[in-house]
């Protein structure tokens, strides 16, 4: 009998939550534009509003939130109109943020993927004429899981007067009271926490901030709102993702990469506790995608916007990782439905891999 698929890419996207499912399909007899005045449209703008709510209440945001088409848009808006005259971002930020800034001045990470602050306190200082920075960083970078300490960048920020966006798309509901206490924008997606595609927030601290372009969403994104969708997303936050139990999952998993002679991408860094990154030695990972996608596990080789490419990882790169050996790491990540035997069967393979290749395997052929 075929096993059934196993799914370890919930770094890329999440199963709908039967709630958030649920929600938008309720939502759906809420056809009329929000924006209308009559009976219809303010039904819809209520429920609207009260989804609008229930984001910021999951991510204890004091501030303002605009609802967009997900994270990609959202760190459009801010690193496009956002008031400091100059942007920052880490050498590890998604492709999304570099796309939406291409003429930003890189921070350098160290080896384990973490941002410099030596050089960022440089960077912030710039040529001395006082132009403010915004600066982004990702919360937990959704190809190694490594977290930045947002508090402590947020500081050097702010002592230079500027602002920090942070890229919180991989970050669970409630995970970090650092972002809501210090970051000025914060960048959401649905979609990773469980919710439909295609719908996701800005928080924004002070609109004044911001520059409005005019439309819907206070004038700051053009566009009938996803009635429907903010709603499945409000539904999704209100079930809290159980992270805590994942933590002993990857222990587990990571000792027998270690054990097969496998390599973990920034071993020693704080760590998102469901995305972890692992190199298998002499076999490529488009390569070994085939073969867990042939044994019905999903698995990617890094983010979903460039693992289709399979180009040369950037993030790697910034870390001091050579072109070969970035080529053979896999992401593994986790999601709420992931059991230890999941992780198990992951394994299993992952050993049988190893030794077709005629990789090291302290834990044996058992």
């Amino acid at each position: 009998m075929t096993p059934e698929r196993l799914y370890l890419d919930h770094a890329a996207t999440t199963p709908i939550l039967p709630n958030a499912a649920d929600a938008v399909a309720r939502a759906m007899s809420l056809w009329a534009n929000p924006s209308s005045p009559h009976a219809e449209g303010r039904a819809a703008r209520a429920a609207l509003e009260a989804a609008r709510r229930g984001v910021a209440a999951a991510y204890g945001w004091p501030g303002e939130t605009l609802l967009t088409s997900g994270a990609s848009e959202a760190l459009a808006i801010a690193l496009g109109r956002a008031t400091p005259l100059r942007r920052l971002v880490t050498a590890v930020e998604h492709d999304a943020v570099i796309r939406a800034a291409p003429d930003a001045q890189t921070i350098p990470v160290d080896s384990l993927g973490r941002v410099d602050p030596a050089a960022l306190a440089v960077l912030l200082d710039g040529d001395g004429d006082g132009n403010a920075a915004l600066v982004a960083v990702q919360w937990a970078n959704s190809e190694t899981g490594v977290r930045q300490p947002v508090a402590a960048i947020a500081e050097q920020v702010h002592a230079a007067g500027g602002l920090l966006l942070v890229d919180a798309a991989q970050m669970p509901a409630g995970a970090d009271p650092h972002v809501a206490e210090h970051a000025d924008f914060v960048a959401l997606s649905a979609h990773k926490r469980g919710g439909p595609p295609g719908v996701g927030a800005l928080l924004v601290r002070d609109f004044a901030t911001l520059a409005p372009t005019g439309g819907q969403e206070r004038g700051y994104r053009g566009g009938t709102e996803n009635v429907p969708g903010a709603i499945g997303y409000a539904a999704a936050l209100a079930e809290p993702e159980p992270v805590a139990a994942l933590v002993p999952l990857r222990a587990r998993l990571e000792d027998a990469v270690l054990r097969s002679g496998g390599e973990i991408v920034a071993r020693g860094a704080e760590r998102h506790p469901a995305i972890g990154s692992y190199r298998m030695p002499g076999l490529a990972a488009a390569t070994q995608l085939i073969r867990f996608d042939m044994a019905g596990i999903a698995v990617s080789a890094g983010s979903a916007c460039s693992s289709g490419s399979m180009k040369p990882s950037h993030v790697l790169a910034a870390m001091g990782w050579t072109v070969d050996a970035a080529r053979e790491v896999i992401r593994v990540s986790f999601g709420r439905g992931t059991r230890a035997a999941d992780v198990d069967r992951f394994i299993a393979e992952w050993r049988r891999i190893v030794r077709s290749v005629g990789g090291i395997d302290l834990a044996g052929a058992a």
